[in-house]
């Protein structure tokens, strides 16, 4: 648990503990700080956070009925790790759900907007180059959110936040090879498909961003498993 090196969000003057709590922690397995398998307790994240043990358990159950998180004790939790049926599907409810939010959100994408996704798409850059994974994880998503929370913000938004909380975990490992997976830049694509007021484009750019990257993750996780499944046999 000390490798995480779990940084929790300022907390607002009005907000409950329980919630900053639940907000860090989510925070946190979003942008990859908690990896597959890593058993995690409610102790040792309490310590980190310096809070009493109530807040994080309250947020712990709350993560794992948002499917984040799963029991090992009534102490302990981790993060699921995921085989690759499943892993693709996350991945085609991510596509469904994020070219849909796309679509609505083009006709309310004003120039303000446009130079806030602008900024975030630099930012993404900028912490990839410097090797903060972390901040390019969560810059990324920023990017999408910017995006889309124009008019979906009420239904399809919290719907395509609780699949970045399943695929959170595994963001670190999909990033370790931009060069190979991402060879072209997909949020320049729909940027510029945004300008054009192109539709279409911009659905194709969305999917091809999330095919280029935790797509290609889960390819790369299902060939490892294929392979290893054919070296059982010999």
């Amino acid at each position: 648990m000390d490798a995480i090196g779990l940084v929790s969000l300022s907390k607002p003057p009005m907000e409950s503990m329980k919630q900053w709590v639940y907000r860090s922690l989510r925070q946190a397995i979003m942008t990859g700080r908690f990896p597959p398998g890593l058993p995690v307790t409610i102790q040792g994240i309490a310590e980190m956070l310096q809070v009493s043990a109530m807040p994080v358990r309250e947020a712990l159950h709350r993560l794992v009925a948002d499917g984040a998180l799963e029991h090992l004790d009534n102490r302990r939790v981790r993060v699921p790790d995921i085989d690759p049926e499943k892993f693709d599907e996350i991945i085609a409810a991510r596509i469904a759900l994020e070219t849909v939010a796309a679509e609505r959100a083009l006709p309310s994408i004003d120039y303000l907007r446009f130079a806030r996704l602008q900024q975030l798409d630099d930012e993404i850059d900028v912490a990839y180059k410097a090797g903060n994974i972390e901040q390019g994880i969560e810059a990324n998503f920023a990017f999408h959110r910017c995006l889309y929370e124009v008019r979906s913000s009420a239904v399809l938004l919290p719907l395509i936040e609780s699949v970045w909380l399943r695929l959170g975990p595994f963001m670190r490992e999909a990033t370790e090879n931009l060069d190979e997976s991402y060879r072209v830049d997909r949020h320049a694509q729909a940027l510029e498909a945004i300008v054009a007021k192109d539709v279409t484009a911009l659905k194709a750019a969305i999917t091809a961003d999330i095919e280029d990257g935790a797509g290609h993750l889960g390819r790369k996780r299902f060939l490892d498993v294929e392979s290893r499944q054919l070296a059982a046999r010999k």
